[in-house]
Order: structure tokens, then sequence, then C-alpha cells
């Protein structure tokens, strides 16, 4: 066989060695950023998690809250990062609601009325077909019995808020503890929008929403759209999600996180998921959990470079 025939032969061979190889390392890094899967059937529209809020005074520094979106009840589940369930907290919704709420898109952990405590908030703000008059946002205090192995009722507090240029579909609720802000970006468009509320406000209040600014993201609509978000415990870091690229800022001298989301993002490591819509950081803020629809979802752990 000549020389030349050869080389025609074994580059082939090659590509196809160095396509397996790529495959295989691949692979392995997916199953090494898998630390649990989602534990029960009903789990099975998870669309955010959020770390507890009162892990810096020692409790339970490993509970995460998630939750399902359209079609479940006002509940969510307190979990640990293998996928434990440790409890399910019901809350009240709206009445006027067959479930108690529409489609819950997002959670997040924060600040609220009374210094030194923390609160979940809960956001009812799923639109598909951006229709709905307002959306809601339920804010329920921490316990300590959530970290055990029970199911229970807790109370929570709503606020309705308005968009101030019409219904939004939005699946991203983030606080910002340092300016005790309600973030919210909205979904589906080509350019999406972020809005703020003030975190104080007073039972069942009706608001209009602050328009903040607009991102835009390049890619292909539905793969570019936004789906989960976080700000850190801190307040320092921010992280927004795709359906496939997760995106990373580092808030600058305590500035508005509005102004620091214009700022040119950081692409984090991230294994595109069945339907990842849920992202959330560890309280220290070194790295960040996300999850998928789908009955026993793998839930995977990623460290922020540099953290």
């Amino acid at each position: 066989m000549s020389r030349r025939k050869k080389i025609r032969i074994l580059i082939p061979v090659v590509f196809l060695l160095f396509l397996f190889a790529y495959s295989r390392h691949r692979q392995q890094n997916q199953a090494n950023n898998i630390v649990g899967h989602l534990q029960r059937k009903d789990m099975k529209e998870i669309s955010g998690i959020a770390a507890s809020g009162i892990a810096a005074s020692g409790f339970n520094s490993d509970l995460y809250y998630i939750h399902n979106d359209s079609g479940d009840t006002s509940r969510f589940f307190a979990i640990q990062p293998d996928g434990k369930v440790k409890s399910v907290i019901y809350f009240n919704g709206d009445p006027n609601e067959r479930w108690g709420v529409n489609d819950c898109e997002d959670i997040a952990v924060g600040p609220g009325p009374v210094k030194g405590r923390s609160y979940v908030y809960v956001g009812d703000i799923g639109d598909n077909s951006s229709r709905y008059k307002y959306i809601t946002v339920y804010r329920i205090e921490e316990k300590p019995e959530w970290a055990k192995d029970t199911t229970l009722n807790a109370n929570a507090v709503p606020i309705h808020l308005k968009y101030p240029d019409g219904p939004k579909d939005a699946e991203t609720l983030m606080i910002d503890p340092i300016e005790k802000l309600i973030y919210i970006v909205s979904k589906r468009q080509d350019s999406v929008t972020v809005y703020t509320s003030p975190l104080n406000y007073k039972p069942n209040d009706t608001l209009v929403l602050n328009k903040r600014c607009k991102l835009f993201f390049p890619g292909y609509k539905l793969f570019k759209w936004i789906t989960a978000g976080d700000i850190s415990k801190d307040g320092q870091q921010v992280l927004l999600k795709s359906y496939t690229k997760v995106y990373y800022w580092k808030r600058e001298n305590n500035e508005p996180i509005w102004k620091t989301l214009q700022k040119k993002p950081q692409i984090l490591p991230y294994t595109q998921e069945k339907q990842g819509e849920a992202i959330g950081f560890t309280p220290d803020g070194k790295g960040y959990y996300t999850t998928s629809e789908g009955v026993y979802s793998p839930i995977y752990y990623y460290k922020i470079p540099g953290e």
C-alpha cells in the first residue's frame, strides 16, 4: 500500500478516535458534576432552586428549596444536594386559583421585614401567553423545622406586581440583599427586560414594577431564553441561565445589579439538561447547583472559577 493511501486511511481513523476520546471525556466530566438526583416522582416540573438563608447561624447549611411550575399546588420542597427530601412546605396561595398558584417559575431567599431573619420568596410569575393583569410573589419566613423529615404549613405574605409595559412571561426571580429589591427578568423576547420592586411591602399590595434595562444575549430564540437566575447571599455575584448557557457577573462597588447585568458576562461551565430551568448559588458563593424538569432528574454542582 502506498504512503498516500495509508495517510488517507489514517486521517479519518485518527479523527474518529479523537471524537471518541472527546465524547468520553465529556461524559466523564458530566458524571463528575452530578451530585444527586431528585427523589420523588412528583418532582417532575422543577423550575427553581435556592439555598437556605440561615445556614450562617448553624441551620443546616446543606438545605435547598425547590418547586414545580404549573400544575402543582402552593408548595415547595426542602432537599439536600443529593436530592434527599427533608420536608414539604405548603403555603396559603390565591383562593381564586384552583391549586392556590398559577405557574410558579422561580424561588429565591433573602432578607425581609424583620432584621436578622431569612425569608423564602416564591415567584408565581409564569405567563406563557402574556395575558395576566399581574403576577404574585409570596414571602415566607424560614423555620428551623424545615430541616426535619416532615410535612407542614407556612404562612405566606403575597405582593402583586404589574409590568409598566404590559404582561410578560418570566422565569427568573432574584433578591438583592444590599439594595433590598425584588428582581424579575423576562424570558421570551429577543432582548429580555430587567424589572425591580422594593422588598418592603404590605400584604396584598399591588405595585407597578420599575423597568430598569434590557439585555441582549446572542443565539437562537428558545435556546437563549432566560429561564433562571440568582444573586449570591452577599449580593456580590449574579447568575442568569438560558437553556444552553450560564452567564456570570461580579458586582462592583455595590452598584445596582441592573447596571452590573449590562456589562459583558463570563460564560460558566454547564452541562445542557433536558429542560434546565433552575440555578442557585451555594451559601458561600463558591459554586452553584442546577437541575431540570423530568422525573428523577440529576442535580449538578459546579465550582465558580477563581472562587
